[in-house]
C-alpha cells in the first residue's frame, strides 16, 4: 500500500503541475488563488509521494492538512461563487480543461488521499487558525496589486486586476467586497475545522497505509 500511496501522491502532483502550466508562461495567472494552491499542492505531493516511496519522512501536518484544506476551498468556491468554465477559453491537456483538474478531480483525490493514506490523530485544534492566516493576507494581496497596477496588468476580462468577480471591487463596491471576503474566511475556518474533527475522529493508523503512509 505504500507504493500505491506514492503513485497516487505523484499523480496529483502530476496534475496540478498540469493545471498550473498556463501560470508558467502568463506570469499575472498567479494571481488566481486557484493557481497558488495548485503549486502548494503540488510541492507537498511531490514530497509525500517521494517520502512514501523511499521510507523518508512525511511533510508536517499541519502543512498536509494546510494543503488539504485549501484544495477543499477551492473546489467549494469554484462550485458556488464562481461561473462554469468555458472550454473555448480554458486551457486543456489530455482533453481535461485545467480548471477541472485543479478545481474538480485535484480536490477530490486529495480527498481520498487523507481520508485514506494519511496517518491521522496528528492535527491540533490551532492548526484551523494556522491555515487561516494566508487567505486574508491573499485578499490585501489582491487589493494591493488593483491599487499599484490598475490598467491592463489582467488576469480579468479587459486588463482587470481583480482575478475573480466576486472580488472586483470597482464593479461590485465595498459592501459585497466585504461581504465575498467573509464568506471566504469563514470556508476556511469551517472546511479548517472539519478537516480536524475527522483527523481526530479516524484511527490513528492510515487506513490503507499503516504508520508509514
Amino acid at each position: 500500500m505504500r507504493f500505491i500511496a506514492g503513485i497516487w501522491r505523484l499523480a496529483i502532483a502530476a496534475l496540478c503541475i498540469m493545471g498550473t502550466s498556463e501560470a508558467w508562461t502568463i506570469p499575472n495567472r498567479w494571481v488566481y488563488f486557484t493557481f497558488q494552491t495548485g503549486a502548494l499542492i503540488a510541492f507537498v505531493m511531490l514530497w509525500a509521494g517521494a517520502a512514501s516511496l523511499v521510507h523518508g519522512e512525511q511533510p508536517p501536518a499541519w502543512l498536509k492538512g494546510m494543503a488539504t484544506t485549501y484544495a477543499i476551498v477551492v473546489a467549494l468556491v469554484a462550485f458556488f461563487m464562481m461561473p462554469p468554465d468555458d472550454p473555448r477559453y480554458v486551457p486543456q491537456i489530455l482533453g481535461i480543461m485545467t480548471n477541472t483538474m485543479l478545481h474538480r478531480i485535484v480536490p477530490v483525490m486529495v480527498v481520498i488521499d487523507f481520508l485514506v493514506f494519511d496517518v491521522h490523530r496528528r492535527y491540533k485544534p490551532t492548526y484551523p487558525l494556522l491555515w487561516l492566516i494566508y487567505p486574508p493576507l491573499y485578499l490585501v494581496f489582491v487589493l494591493a496589486r488593483a491599487w499599484w497596477w490598475p490598467h491592463g496588468v489582467g488576469p480579468g476580462v479587459g486588463g482587470s486586476p481583480y482575478p475573480y468577480a466576486f472580488l472586483d471591487l470597482p464593479s461590485i463596491g465595498w459592501v459585497n467586497f466585504g461581504v465575498a471576503c467573509l464568506k471566504i474566511v469563514a470556508a476556511f475556518l469551517v472546511v479548517g475545522a472539519l478537516v480536524c474533527i475527522i483527523d481526530r475522529a479516524m484511527p490513528a493508523r492510515a487506513p490503507a497505509g499503516g504508520k508509514t503512509a
